[in-house]
């Protein structure tokens, strides 16, 4: 239920947060008892090395990047009393996964993981008011739906992004720096037109995503030469309907991303298996497996199982994240049942498939073919040596594309070089974060950085997951604010993940 697959959204607003305070829904008030609070207002010097004229407003907290779960940090924070924040994104408007938006495909955790209702069911910016504010609530509810179409929830990101007046758009980030003199972030941003902006903050939140990987022996073939012949999954939409008219394509991949393009390949064979590619789909995982999904094992993506995890070794951690694999990387029942029934329906009356199913296989080298432009048959395309794992046995496969449905990594970003030698790296050069998703930093800095959707080492499988992003951001919101500004369960699963009387897993 990751589909990494948590995304970024972008929309702009620029002279509305002067009057944000006056604008953020008045009606909303503070949940739960008050702890300490910080000056929020504070006015930040300019310092003098800046270029006369220009100036920089502050904030006492900025996100960089407005994915799913920056977007549900905004949508949590507007209106809480005290709080300045400002969110900022690269793209021109707000987009999530636009290379996967297939009609027919739906999102893989139920509506109720939108992005405020499990951490504040009451904000207005909950997926059913957006179906209120629509005129869509009776349709909605005839259709009994728990599961929305990917399309609609990319729709109802935007409506929200697009509402917020936090929310900037156009707005690529360039250098976040640790100014020690005023002992606030600065973070220098560009448009597209070439317009540079830096405003101030006392923290910092990164919701940048992750970054499409793809296995090495392809990646020297992604150039422009190969374009829409060798791409990422998540490129798949651009370049579909050049793939459906080509005579063989392998989709590498056994997740739910790799699924769905091997059945929207498959449908664009006709009854028969007449028409459309050949369509060829590998994967290193043993099988063609289903998510787990059931309702004792999804407490797996709880508060309670994210403190379990954080309370084992190092070690330990790593071997879980590789064994848990059909926790948040398998495919949905229902998308392998189409496959089968596309299959079933397309060898009726013992006509062979088009059709090629391998898992237990890794990718070993891929090859461009001379000759043709691999838009007729396999002239010009691509020689694949597969290795089948189990059997240890080499074999060869002659393909016209490559769609390489292999997921996504976190990387660190570019903007934060100017500031790499604060941060305390992990021997593998990922960030150390606490409980509160809060990046350990040299002790001279006394800002806090927050990052989301970078935390797979250290929090387990729920840190793609939507279901767990609601909570996640009531959880560094409360940290930001120095605050409950919301109530966050303090158990949530019926497991108990560690052993009795160690406190791992259990109500703390």
């Amino acid at each position: 239920m990751t589909t990494e697959d948590i995304h970024a959204r972008e929309h702009d607003h620029e002279n509305q947060h002067e009057n944000q305070h006056e604008n953020q829904h008045q009606h909303r008030h503070q949940r739960g008892p008050e702890y300490k609070t910080y000056e929020v207002d504070k006015t930040y010097e300019v310092d003098e090395t800046y270029e006369v004229g220009e100036t920089y407003e502050a904030y006492d907290l900025v996100g960089v990047g407005i994915g799913p779960f920056n977007l549900s940090l905004a949508a949590l924070s507007d209106g809480a009393p005290g709080l300045r924040t400002l969110f900022l994104d690269a793209k021109p408007a707000f987009s999530w996964h636009p290379g996967l938006l297939m009609e027919g495909t739906i999102l893989q955790v139920p509506f109720l993981a939108d992005l405020v209702t499990m951490a504040d069911p009451t904000s207005p910016w909950s997926y059913l008011n957006y179906l209120r504010e629509h005129d869509r609530m009776f349709p909605f509810f005839f259709s009994e739906r728990f599961h929305i179409p990917r399309r609609e929830y990319d729709h109802y990101c935007r409506w929200v992004a697009e509402s917020l007046p936090s929310c900037r758009f156009d707005a690529r980030v360039t250098e976040v720096e640790w100014d020690e003199r005023d002992e606030v972030f600065a973070v220098t941003h560009r448009a597209a037109d070439g317009a540079v902006s830096r405003v101030r903050a006392r923290q910092i939140v990164l919701g940048v995503g992750t970054n499409p990987v793809v296995p090495e022996p392809l990646r020297p073939l992604l150039t422009p030469a190969h374009a829409g012949r060798v791409l990422h999954s998540s490129d798949y939409r651009t370049h579909r309907a050049r793939l459906a008219g080509l005579a063989d394509v392998t989709v590498l991949g056994a997740g739910q991303s790799g699924a769905e393009v091997a059945l929207d390949l498959l449908r664009h064979q006709d009854g028969s298996g007449e028409g459309g590619p050949y369509v060829r789909w590998l994967a290193r995982t043993p099988a063609f497996a289903p998510m787990e999904y059931s309702k004792i094992g999804l407490e797996h993506f709880t508060p309670d199982y994210i403190r379990y995890f954080r309370a084992l070794p190092e070690e330990r951690r790593e071997r879980l994240v590789r064994e848990q694999w059909q926790l948040y990387k398998g495919v949905s029942e229902e998308t392998l049942g189409e496959i089968h029934d596309e299959l079933y329906e397309r060898t009726i009356g013992g006509t062979e498939p088009r059709a090629a199913l391998h898992p237990g296989v890794t990718l070993v080298a891929a090859e461009p073919e001379r000759g043709g432009d691999g838009d007729g048959g396999y002239g010009g395309g691509y020689l694949l040596t597969c290795r089948h794992l189990e059997q240890d046995a080499l074999f060869e496969v002659r393909t016209s594309a490559i769609v390489a449905a292999t997921g996504y990594a976190a990387a660190r970003p570019a903007f934060l070089d100017a500031m790499a030698k604060l941060v305390d790296w992990d021997e593998q050069g990922r960030y150390r974060i606490d409980g509160a998703y809060r990046v350990a930093l040299d002790a001279s800095v006394s800002g806090a950085l927050y990052v989301q959707n970078a935390e797979l080492h250290t929090h387990g499988i729920g840190a793609p997951d939507l279901t767990l992003g609601a909570w996640r951001a009531a959880t560094i919101l409360n940290a930001v604010a120095g605050r409950e500004v919301l109530r966050v369960p303090e158990r949530a699963a019926w497991t108990t993940f560690g052993a009795p009387g160690t406190g791992r897993g259990q109500r703390t």
